[in-house]
């Protein structure tokens, strides 16, 4: 195992948005299997927002590094006894070789030491690749939907009516 998974610090915040932009929308983002590209325009984060999550207490980026390069990362914060886990992203390039499953596994293990009961997320319902990915690793749709109501264009432009799905898995 030459990998290991570490908490991002503010400085790491270019590196992560840079990640993050790549794997989500624009051209770099089809090289993956699952992306935004063609849901939304603009940018998915910007170094000040990764700033800003990192700053905040309770909030938390983990990052995925082999070999010194940075090549997943996911969000996660505790609200209440739950988990809110966010903006799993893992390198176009990189994508379908267990990044994602080892960057959940661990946010699973970070849930239990927080004695969280359970981890929730919101995806975009017209995801429905990543909603199906996300169903085979046991986190299932609670049945509520949330609006995409972003108005900071630093976080895209829809291209589409969207909306948000809320799963959740529960942590024994």
């Amino acid at each position: 195992m030459s990998f290991k998974i570490v908490t991002a610090i503010p400085s790491d915040s270019f590196e992560i948005a840079a990640l993050v932009n790549g794997a989500y929308r624009g051209e770099t983002a089809r090289q993956g299997w699952t992306h935004e590209a063609d849901m939304l325009d603009g940018t998915r984060t910007d170094a000040d927002a990764i700033e800003d999550i990192l700053r905040e207490p309770g909030h938390r980026i983990m990052k995925y590094v082999d070999k010194g390069k940075t090549l997943g990362c996911v969000e996660l914060f505790e609200d209440g006894d739950k988990l809110y886990l966010g903006m799993l992203t893992v390198r176009p390039d990189h994508q379908a070789k267990g990044i994602g499953k080892e960057l959940m596994k661990s946010s699973e293990a970070f849930a239990k030491k927080q004695q969280c009961r359970s981890i929730y997320m919101t995806v975009i319902s017209a995801r429905t690749e990543l909603v199906d990915w996300y169903v085979r690793h046991g986190y299932l749709p609670t049945g509520e939907r949330k609006p995409f109501d972003f108005t900071d264009p630093r976080f895209g432009e829809p291209k589409q009516r969207l909306e948000f799905l809320v799963l959740e898995k529960q942590i024994k």
